[in-house]
């Protein structure tokens, strides 16, 4: 790459937010779990919209690729570089301002780089709720949960990230600034342009500020921890909560015994909520906006789940301590997992009724493929969103693991279901993605690239095969 690039982007950022060696580089080129690793050309830092826009000029006049990256938390490879060495990344982490709140509007505006748990924080200053909520929320950065469209633990009553974005601040691939950051509920005024950059993975322009929906804080909570006997139980509860509890049921979650004696094994200070291992346990959380009554009528709920045999076991969370310690558990599996081994990582959907059937297709296929791998099944039983990760041994070979991706994606092909609930795609699902994606749907997604990003410089090779590689969308 030219030196003459970075020393322009020094000028625009200072030269001491230009990161051009190794080892400032090195956190930039690694994703969360450290298990895929790019090279960039040098890694630049701007701390303003006008930064980002001057950067993204400069790129563009360049014709250098740049990979947009906030909290790197990702889980498809998506905010990391090739390997190639010529790519340049744009960290935003030093856009983390919030704008402004308004809690009588029901709406904040946040730069991109504030970190998702700060959001929450200050939104609960204000006596109003982010709604968006998972496991990485301490370090992942909005900027990030916007383009890859998160999901987490409470989509079930507030949807994705799609559903609380009300404006966006883009920096398109010329440089230029799409202002689309007004807080309105409704603008019926044209094509819904911001929704175009939500989940894109930074293919099609940089956000760097969003509008973000509030809701009423919760007054009481209840959360639930309960044993079951199958995956059947558990679609079974799920019916019967919906019906008594609506909307007010946010999360209903589900965990294999597998994942559970993982975690309270190798979790420092983790117990198990119940007295012994049982097949499957189940995390829900219930809450509304009154003071009091909602556990009353969680209790009443429950005796008749017990009587009719549907639950082994349970306990109720009695304060936050014990509510954190059950969400320990349902989140930090995976880390449990990387201590004996390696995890495997995955996240599709199927319609609900199916996944009982799912789990089993790919169980049975398990001892075929891999003798020491092992299903560690978790996730959102109320959209039909489950992470099927596999545990394998360190030396486990490459083609084993994606072997054991590839029964997984035939079957929840089998079934209709999504390769991809709310990860996104980044590097590791494009091929995948591509193979399943009607033909149709793939040429206008690759039209709306050219059209964004005529010269490919925004995160080539993420979502998209590179125009070199791609074959060109017929007419």
């Amino acid at each position: 790459m030219d030196s003459s690039f970075a020393a322009a982007c020094g000028a625009v950022v200072g030269a001491r937010h230009v990161l051009t060696a190794a080892e400032d580089r090195a956190p930039y080129e690694v994703d969360f779990w450290g298990q895929h690793r790019g090279q960039a050309a040098l890694v630049v830092c701007p701390g303003t919209t006008d930064e980002v826009a001057a950067i993204v000029a400069l790129a563009a006049e360049h014709r250098v690729p740049l990979v947009p990256q906030a909290g790197n938390t990702g889980l498809v490879a998506g905010g990391i570089p090739d390997d190639s060495g010529g790519e340049v990344v744009l960290s935003l982490r030093r856009l983390d301002r919030v704008r402004s709140i308004d809690p009588a509007g029901d709406y904040l505006i946040a730069e991109a780089g504030c970190i998702l748990e700060t959001l929450q924080e200050t939104a609960a200053g204000t006596d109003r709720m982010f709604p968006l909520s998972l496991g990485a929320e301490g370090s992942c950065r909005i900027g990030g949960n916007i383009a890859t469209n998160a999901g987490g633990n409470d989509a079930l009553r507030y949807g994705m990230t799609r559903d609380l974005v009300l404006g966006l601040e883009v920096v398109l691939a010329d440089g230029s600034v799409l202002d689309l950051l007004r807080p309105l509920r409704k603008d019926n005024t044209g094509y819904d342009l911001k929704q175009l950059f939500i989940g894109s993975e930074g293919t099609l322009g940089i956000v760097t500020a969003a509008a973000l929906r509030l809701v009423a804080m919760p007054r009481e909570r209840v959360t639930i921890w309960l044993s079951i006997g199958s995956l059947d139980d558990a679609v079974e509860l799920f019916r019967h909560f919906r019906g008594a509890f609506g909307d007010l049921i946010t999360s209903f979650e589900v965990v294999s015994s597998a994942g559970v004696e993982l975690a309270v094994e190798h979790l420092p200070g983790l117990r198990r909520p119940v007295s012994e291992p049982h097949p499957w346990h189940l995390l829900i959380e219930v809450a509304w906006s009154f003071q009091s009554g909602l556990r009353e009528r969680v209790e009443a709920e429950l005796e008749q789940a017990f009587s009719a045999g549907r639950c082994r076991d349970g306990a109720l969370a009695e304060n936050e301590a014990q509510r954190r310690a059950m969400w320990r558990i349902r989140e930090g599996q995976s880390e449990a997992a990387t201590q004996v081994g390696d995890v495997v990582r995955s996240d599709v959907a199927v319609a609900i009724a199916d996944i009982p059937q799912l789990v089993a297709r790919v169980d049975a296929r398990l001892a075929t493929l891999s003798a020491d791998a092992r299903l560690l099944p978790f996730g959102h039983v109320g959209d039909g969103n489950l992470h099927m990760n596999f545990a394998v041994p360190k030396d486990s070979p490459s083609a084993t693991n994606q072997a054991l991706l590839d029964g997984l994606f035939e079957e929840v092909d089998r079934l209709g279901g999504s390769i991809s609930a709310e990860h996104g795609v980044g590097r590791l699902k494009r091929e995948a993605i591509a193979a399943r994606k009607p033909s149709a749907a793939l040429a206008l997604m690759q039209r709306l690239k050219a059209a964004l990003d005529p010269d490919c410089i925004l995160n080539p090779g993420v979502v998209l095969k590179p125009p070199t590689e791609a074959s060109p969308p017929s007419d």
